[in-house]
C-alpha cells in the first residue's frame, strides 16, 4: 500500500479521479451514469476513503492534502453532472427524432375556401353605396302579396302577379304569401318603419318562375336603392347613378336614362352604362317614387319626394368578370369558382 504521506495521498487522489472520469466517459446511458455514482462519489467510494486517512498525516500537512482531496471529489462531481446532461440530451434527441412527424409528405397546398363571386360582387356594391352615404337594409325572402305587389302600385291583373311568373307558398289564404320577386318590399318596410330622410340600398336573393338559361335563373340577386328627402328631383337620380357608375366601373364609363314604365315610379326610366369603347349596356330600372307608393307607406308626398333604382347583382358579376352563361355561377364547379 502507498505510504500515508501528503504526496502519496494527492497522487492516489489524482489516479482515482482519472479512473472515475474514465468510468463516466465509458457509460453509454443515463442509467449507467446514475448507477456508477455510489461507487465514485458515495461514502464507501475510494475517494471518500482517502479522507479517512488524513488523520494519519502530520497536522501541518493535513490542510494541503485535504484541499487536494476536495478538489478531486469536486472534479468527479462536476464531470458526473456534465456527463449526465450530455446523455440526457442525447436520449432526448433520439426520442424527438423517433416521435417526429414528417410534415413534408403533404406536397399539395391546403384547400382554402373563399367567398362566392356573387357574394364578392354584392359586398363590393355595398361598399360603393355606403361610401356614397347609403345604409344597407334587409328584409324577408318570403313576403306578403301586399308588400311585394300591393304597396308598389301593381294593379290586381298585372302579369307579375300571375302564378306562372311568381312562386307562391302554401301559407295563409291562397295567393297571399310568396317568394319575393324583387327586393322592393324591403323599401316598403323601410318607409313604414323609418322616418325620412332615407338613403338605403337593399341587396338580396329573389325568385321568379323562370326556366334556367344563359341569362335567366329562378333564383337571382338584386340590389335596389331608395332615396326619400325634401326636394328630390330626377336630376338627383341621374347624378346618383352617374356617381355609382364611375365609382364601380371606373373612369371612362358613363350612364344615361331612357324613358320607361314601372307601376311604382313616375316618371320611370331604364338606365344604361356606356363602356370606354362607346357601346351601351342596359343595367336596370329607376324612376321617381310614385306618390301613391309614398302615401300607402306612410310618407307624406306633399313634403317628401324620392327616387328608386335597381339592377341585378348576377348580371353585374357576369359583366365584371366576363362570364357568358349565368348558369356557370350556380354549378359549383371548383375549376370555375377558384378563378375569382
Amino acid at each position: 500500500m502507498t505510504s500515508d504521506t501528503p504526496a502519496a495521498l494527492v497522487a492516489e487522489a489524482g489516479a482515482l479521479t482519472a479512473e472515475a472520469v474514465a468510468t463516466l466517459e465509458a457509460a453509454g446511458s443515463v442509467a449507467e451514469v446514475a448507477a456508477a455514482r455510489p461507487e465514485l462519489l458515495g461514502k464507501g467510494s475510494p475517494l471518500a476513503g482517502l479522507r479517512r486517512r488524513l488523520g494519519a498525516l502530520a497536522p501541518k500537512d493535513r490542510p494541503a492534502a485535504g484541499r487536494a482531496l476536495s478538489e478531486a471529489l469536486s472534479e468527479v462531481e462536476k464531470r458526473y453532472e456534465t456527463r449526465l446532461d450530455e446523455l440526457r440530451s442525447a436520449e432526448r434527441r433520439l426520442q424527438l427524432e423517433a416521435e417526429r412527424l414528417d410534415l413534408t409528405e403533404l406536397h399539395e397546398p391546403p384547400q382554402v375556401g373563399r367567398l362566392h363571386v356573387i357574394t364578392q360582387t354584392q359586398r363590393r356594391l355595398e361598399d360603393v353605396f355606403c361610401a356614397m352615404g347609403y345604409t344597407v337594409a334587409e328584409g324577408p325572402e318570403i313576403e306578403t302579396e301586399w308588400h311585394n305587389f300591393g304597396a308598389l302600385n301593381f294593379p290586381p291583373g298585372h302579369p307579375a302577379r300571375d302564378m306562372y311568373d311568381t312562386l307562391y307558398v302554401d301559407h295563409g289564404p291562397p295567393g297571399s304569401t310568396l317568394l319575393r320577386t324583387h327586393t322592393s318590399p324591403v323599401q316598403v318596410r323601410v318607409m313604414q318603419n323609418q322616418s325620412p330622410p332615407l338613403y338605403v340600398v337593399a341587396p338580396g336573393r329573389c325568385y321568379r318562375q323562370d326556366t334556367a338559361d344563359a341569362t335567366h335563373m329562378p333564383v337571382f340577386h338584386q340590389i335596389e336603392g331608395l332615396v326619400i328627402d325634401e326636394d328630390i328631383t330626377l336630376g338627383d337620380l341621374a347624378g346618383a347613378i352617374e356617381t355609382f357608375t364611375t365609382a364601380y366601373f371606373g373612369p371612362g364609363f358613363t350612364s344615361r336614362l331612357r324613358p320607361s314604365y314601372f307601376p311604382f315610379t313616375e316618371p320611370s326610366a331604364e338606365f344604361d352604362v356606356q363602356r370606354p369603347d362607346g357601346t351601351w349596356l342596359e343595367l336596370g330600372g329607376s324612376g321617381m317614387v310614385h306618390p301613391s307608393v309614398l302615401e300607402v307607406c306612410g310618407v307624406d308626398p306633399e313634403r317628401w319626394s324620392g327616387f328608386a333604382f335597381g339592377f341585378g347583382i348576377d348580371r353585374l358579376a357576369m359583366l365584371r368578370y366576363g362570364v357568358d352563361d349565368l348558369r356557370d355561377l350556380w354549378t359549383n364547379d371548383v375549376r370555375f369558382l377558384e378563378q375569382f
